[in-house]
């Protein structure tokens, strides 16, 4: 199968789509960092280097090489968790326009397979659950399927080595469990871990 990647470098994308190449697809890997081309072709990707806010050029890539999925990993957030609420607008905007121009350009294609990350907690600022609404209504109404993963935890994440209160789950873990997300139908798909004590 032709998954289209985009947001291949993030935490979570890069563990998925070694994962996606392993399964048999092939994937192109979209990333909006020259720097990270290379890493993308290294992991067996063919590396796309885009802007998801320059629709036009995002368009020409999507339908250039013709996905039978597209998988949604965009995220806009800081290296450090003390960071997080400088970067809350940048990361709505990313899940609202990001999401808007990327479904554009799927539809451009003839694509009518999207799989989409979300979150699997209420945010507690109102903006940004109104920004995660949105973004979830938007892949619900093409069709697509919404995957609400718990807090990431593990290497690369702002809980390298604490995990986080639930819900979470370890980012090695999500990463293989998005795997058959890419074939389950239209609707909304929670990755966590077990309650304790469950």
């Amino acid at each position: 199968m032709r998954i289209f990647v985009a947001g291949a470098s993030g935490v979570l994308g890069v563990r998925l789509v070694p994962l996606l190449v392993g399964a048999g697809h092939q994937v192109a890997g979209m990333t909006r960092s020259p720097n990270e081309a290379a890493r993308l072709r290294g992991l067996g990707v063919e590396p796309v280097v885009c802007d998801v806010f320059d629709a036009e050029a995002l368009t020409k890539v999507v339908g250039t090489f013709a996905p039978e999925v597209v998988v949604d990993q965009l995220t806009d957030l800081p290296d450090a968790s003390g960071d997080l609420p400088k970067y809350r607008e940048r990361n709505d905007r990313m899940r609202t326009e990001g999401t808007r121009n990327l479904l554009s350009a799927t539809r451009g294609a003839g694509t009518n397979r999207v799989v989409a990350q979300s979150i699997a907690w209420e945010h507690p600022d109102e903006r940004a659950r109104a920004a995660v609404a949105r973004h979830e209504r938007s892949i619900l109404d093409s069709g697509g399927t919404v995957v609400r993963y718990g807090q990431l935890y593990g290497a690369d994440t702002f809980y390298p080595s604490d995990p986080p209160p639930p819900p979470r789950i370890h980012v090695e873990d999500a990463a293989r469990r998005t795997v058959p997300t890419i074939d389950a139908p239209a609707g909304v798909i929670v990755l966590t871990e077990p309650l304790p004590g469950t």
